[in-house]
């Protein structure tokens, strides 16, 4: 080092250590001599967060309504050049840079506002500057704030600056920008600033002032994690078990216990609330069941709320080699456990509502409100059917625990670091035995826990295939499909959409159908839903909907669909962490084909690869319909009535088709059953109604009694002739 510089480092450390009536000194813990002896640290921020409350009337220029506040979340960039000198711990001050603002929140803002919120800054201004910092546009330099009143405080043990009390004052450009010139100087709100600082140079001085020695330390990227940026796994699922004795309607609540590990280099942010930079984490129960090998069908029986994660332990369950740090962050190489008493703890699981589960945001004074409800012994937690777990009723059955962990500091990180993003790894799954054949249910681990995979994965003999509809801006889902052939001219089809982290929800599903195929006993399934609660984010408390799909069929596919979301908020769509059944049985063999799904919240329908009848022709891609109405489809009756001339509805109907026959059922009647069924009836237009156990079956109408005599059935009603498929037309019925 030049003496140039040398000199010119004195005269900026005498400057600093003589300002004692300077505002960063008064903030600092301590009183400094006025001896230079000692170690100057040049600090950055290593990660932290900003909240800003902004008053909405203010900036739209209402100024007789009434404050109208709204909190805006900011996390701040990785390694952000805003700069403190700290001697012998004490804070001296910040030195001129900025830190980056990545949004954590989705709200309408005025438009010039609007426009620059990815590209946000807090910048210490130069001393010449009549403001301390200010609120900028990083690419256009634009100031939206000024900021006084800010007080500085560092904590030398944690290494965190606070900065707390600043007020934002519109700026002339702000105000010129909104039309309103009057307004510059106003206050718009109030700032608040926290974070992590790490040393880039450390300079130790002797008792005369002079440089001993000068370092410039690595940046803490620390060497345990194996993957750049923060990258949370589950390491082990430890223990599913039903947390109290007792049912509620027939029903169960499970917890499951979950250790999470960070195999990242960057130490995970674990704020507890009402922070919300924390990790959420819901967890799933599904069973493998049907067929001659009980593989046939992968279904979800149970869901849960979310956990919200707290307090970081520093242990080291994955053998990655933790670094120490836990407490607000999960260290590089460490692990966090969380006990299945602790995650089926009521008071601290919220609403999977609240959660973007691609962004990892939810709002932290909210998600966790049970104020306005009580609790039994199933609220919350992983809500099952007495009867899905009963081993009498599902012998051969194969259970399997599924839970994720959505990390809002994955996210954030992503987005300043495009090629470090670890947030579709989330998922690990284990294998359970289930005892008992009515509550209260014990569980049995069987094998490892599959780490970084949804349970999906575990279907035997399924193809299973990841969709990323919108790269960059939204999730991942599954499709899963197997094709059986139970018996000679029949084949099963089975498929199952398992949405891991799509926030846009999936609306819809259509099959495409070969020419001449016939399709019978038709099915949906879907997990159950939790009730509504008070404060449970969904569309006025109402909890989310589980009326079964409608299903539509025509003569080129079959088109399972939900309400929309501008039909219904809390229509049943595929959410996050959620898994679907479609099924059928049909006279044809498989050939690879295009399904068409559609999205509820956003974005344009898509096609995935599956396996689907055909006559052995191959069938054009279908045309998606996202918002299929339940309008019946006309098609042969199976069962003629005395009294009236049934339709078969295009609610889960059986078959339509020349060899469907009446089930030989005594008794059978003509009604909306609890099961899917596709009824032939006497009523013109009846609907069935499909649930989460849908079996398609054909019934008889309320006063025939069938034989399982062989009894010839008039020929049916003559369909409309498709274009390009001539048919000869039956003669009339007598």
């Amino acid at each position: 080092m030049s003496k140039l510089t040398l000199t010119g480092f004195m005269l900026l450390l005498l400057l600093l250590l003589g300002n004692s009536s300077g505002n960063y000194a008064a903030q600092s813990k301590q009183k400094t001599s006025g001896a230079p002896t000692g170690t100057l640290q040049k600090m950055i921020v290593e990660n932290g967060s900003v909240t800003m409350d902004l008053d909405l009337s203010r900036l739209n220029g209402i100024s007789f309504a009434p404050q109208k506040a709204v909190k805006l979340q900011f996390a701040v960039a990785a390694n952000s050049f805003f700069t403190i000198l700290v001697f012998n711990d004490l804070l001296r001050g910040p030195e001129q840079g900025s830190m980056a603002l990545v949004p954590q929140h989705s709200m309408v803002l005025p438009s010039p506002l609007k426009a620059s919120i990815n590209q946000l800054v807090v910048e210490k201004l130069p001393a010449s500057e009549a403001f301390d910092i200010a609120v900028r546009d990083a690419k256009t330099g634009f100031t939206f704030f000024n900021i006084e009143g800010d007080e500085y405080d560092y904590d030398a043990k944690a290494q965190s600056l606070s900065i707390q009390g600043g007020r934002l004052l519109i700026s002339k450009e702000l105000a010129n920008a909104l039309g309103r010139p009057s307004d510059a100087g106003a206050v718009a709100g109030g700032i608040s600033i926290g974070a992590t600082m790490q040393p880039v140079e450390i300079t130790q001085l002797d008792e005369k002032g002079d440089v001993k020695s000068a370092a410039l330390p690595a940046l803490n990227q620390p060497g345990v994690g194996t993957v750049p940026g923060p990258d949370v796994i589950i390491g082990e699922l430890i223990g599913l078990e039903q947390s109290q004795t007792g049912s509620v309607g027939g029903r169960v609540g499970l917890a499951l216990g979950t250790d999470a590990c960070n195999q990242g280099t960057i130490d995970v942010d674990w704020f507890a609330l009402p922070n919300n930079d924390h990790p959420f984490i819901p967890q799933n129960v599904y069973r493998m069941s049907g067929g001659a090998d009980n593989t046939q069908q992968f279904e979800q029986i149970g869901q849960s709320w979310g956990k919200h994660a707290f307090t970081a332990a520093s242990s080291n369950t994955c053998g990655f080699g933790c670094n120490g740090v836990g407490g607000s962050h999960l260290g590089s190489g460490c692990s966090d456990a969380y006990g299945a008493g602790l995650n089926g703890s009521q008071g601290g699981i919220g609403s999977r509502a609240w959660v973007n589960p691609f962004t990892g945001n939810f709002p932290g004074s909210t998600a966790n409100n049970h104020s306005g409800h009580s609790h039994d012994v199933t609220s919350h937690r992983i809500l099952v059917d007495v009867n899905d777990l009963n081993t009498s009723l599902n012998p051969g059955a194969t259970y399997f625990a599924e839970a994720q962990y959505v990390v809002p500091h994955e996210y954030t990180w992503c987005q300043s670091h495009p090629g470090q993003c670890n947030m579709y790894n989330n998922a690990s799954w284990r294998r359970y035995n289930v005892t008992g054949v009515n509550q209260p249910f014990s569980f049995t681990s069987v094998g490892a826990t599959m780490r970084k995979q949804p349970a999906i994965m575990a279907w035997t003999g399924a193809t299973v295939n990841q969709v990323e509809p919108d790269p960059g801006n939204d999730g991942i889902w599954f499709m899963g499909y197997k094709v059986t052939n139970p018996s000679p001219g029949i084949y099963h089809y089975e498929y199952a959409l398992y949405n891991q982290n799509l926030d846009r929800a999936i609306q819809s599903f259509s099959v495409p159908l070969g020419p001449g195929v016939n399709i019978s006993n038709i099915g949906f399934h879907a997990p159950l839903q939790h009730p509504g609660w008070a404060n449970d984010g969904t569309f006025n408390n109402q909890g989310y909907g589980s009326t079964p799909w409608n299903v539509i069929q025509d003569g080129s596919s079959i088109t399972w669909s939900t309400e929309t979301f501008a039909q219904n908020q809390n229509a049943n769509a595929i959410r996050f962490g959620t898994l679907y059944n479609f099924r059928f049985d049909a006279d044809q063999p498989p050939q690879s084909a295009n399904a068409t799904v559609g999205f509820f919240k956003t974005g344009s329908p898509i096609t995935v690869g599956i396996q689907a009848p055909s006559s052995g022709t191959p069938t054009p891609t279908p045309t998606a319909s996202p918002t299929p109405t339940p309008t019946a489809t006309a098609s042969p009756t199976p069962t003629p009535t005395p009294t009236a001339t049934a339709t078969a509805t295009a609610t889960p109907t059986a078959t339509a088709t020349a060899t469907a026959t009446a089930t030989p059922t005594a008794t059978a009647t003509a009604t909306a059953t609890p099961t899917a069924t596709a009824t032939a009836t006497a009523t013109a237009t009846a609907t069935a109604t499909a649930t989460p156990t849908a079996t398609a079956t054909a019934t008889a109408t309320p006063t025939s009694t069938s034989t399982p005599t062989s009894t010839p059935r008039p020929s049916p009603t003559p369909r409309g002739t498709p274009p390009g498929r001539p048919r000869p037309t039956p003669p009339p019925r007598p």
